[in-house]
């Protein structure tokens, strides 16, 4: 039955299948500790659902069984733009098409395929990071990969660039052998963190991370963390792309067709002209959307601060205007940054 399983998902384009236990991950007292000290920040769903996200079974009533599926999204094409242009950089995942939306269509097929296989009685439930589940933890029970120092899940055979995705089943399946961390002395991630939001091994203050403050948060991001983003405008790359396991990366064949040129390497200044219509028209079917106009520009602004010149300062002061505060509070700051760096030049 499992050797069924992994060739259906193999054919469906998932990059790895292995099998855990619908039992409570041995990380649960961890990540409830994790909550109880708030860096989680505003990301309020993870407290509302802890109770369920630390045991599958409350997700899915009498499962047994949880099936792992990995897609790689590693791309060999995307560039990487340094952040003398003035270019944005937006994080790996987002330069295709939303992957809730990609490898959801094919969890649906891949969870009726389970149920077929165990009979009438199976239940199933799916999901692709948007359920109550320890993905991460269940991924390691499961073989998958091993969760490193930077929080996120490493695979052996993929590397960093790995989505997740979960099949609550009451369908019982032997367990695959869980995967051993494989970090050893390596702290690569932890010194390549812009904000040190790592703030020990396997230990992440989402406060502090760029992802957190360019995705998550919806207010105007902390002053103190602006710098730090760079020409950052969605999500930070910095700590997977740091880690030596991306050696053997190899790209999926999911997420090829899915892919968004357009996002390697976008011009910060057409991104602030955007209005409402014109964002919602650019980033259809992409995950940015979920930041809004008004947190992606925000973002755009800041990057505008760190990486712009003296001709990016007319756009920035048109969006000082802007009908949104939150946008136009971060033009003003991006003026003043470049202000700042032009008057220093100009008195050197």
């Amino acid at each position: 039955m499992k050797a069924a399983i992994r060739q259906r998902a193999a054919e469906l384009g998932f990059d790895d299948c292995r099998f855990t236990t619908a039992t409570p991950p041995a990380s649960a007292e961890k990540f409830q500790g994790w909550l109880a000290e708030k860096q989680h920040g505003e990301m309020n769903w993870l407290e509302r659902n802890a109770e369920k996200r630390v045991a599958p079974q409350k997700v899915l009533a009498g499962s047994k069984s949880v099936i792992v599926l990995a897609v790689s999204y590693q791309n060999s094409e995307a560039r990487i733009q340094k952040p003398e242009f003035q270019n944005g950089l937006v994080a790996r995942y987002a330069r295709f098409n939303d992957y809730h939306e990609v490898i959801g269509e094919k969890l649906k097929i891949m969870t009726q395929f389970v149920n077929q296989l165990g009979g009438g009685e199976t239940r199933s439930l799916w999901y692709v990071d948007t359920g109550p589940v320890l993905e991460r933890d269940l991924a390691q029970r499961a073989g998958i990969g091993f969760v490193g120092k930077h929080t996120n899940l490493i695979s052996r055979r993929l590397g960093n660039w790995v989505f997740l995705a979960e099949i609550l089943t009451t369908l019982e399946l032997e367990p695959d052998a869980p995967e051993k961390n494989h970090c050893g002395k390596c702290s690569r991630c932890i010194a390549a963190c812009p904000t040190e939001a790592i703030t020990a091994p396997f230990q992440l203050d989402a406060r502090k991370c760029i992802s957190y403050l360019t995705i998550e948060l919806k207010g105007a991001i902390p002053v103190e963390f602006r710098k730090a983003i760079g020409n950052r405008i969605y999500g930070c790359d910095d700590c997977l792309a740091a880690c030596p396991w991306n050696k053997f990366a190899r790209a999926g064949n999911l997420m090829k067709a899915s892919a968004r040129p357009d996002m390697n390497s976008p011009d910060l200044i057409e991104l602030l002209s955007l209005d409402e219509k014109d964002f919602k028209l650019r980033f259809v079917g992409s995950p940015i959307l979920r930041t809004k106009r008004r947190g992606f520009l925000r973002n755009v602004c800041i990057a505008l601060g760190n990486v712009g010149d003296k001709s990016t300062l007319p756009a920035l002061e048109k969006s000082t205007h802007d009908a949104e505060p939150l946008i136009a509070e971060h033009a003003r700051w991006a003026i003043s940054e470049i202000e700042s760096r032009l008057n220093g030049k100009n008195s050197a």
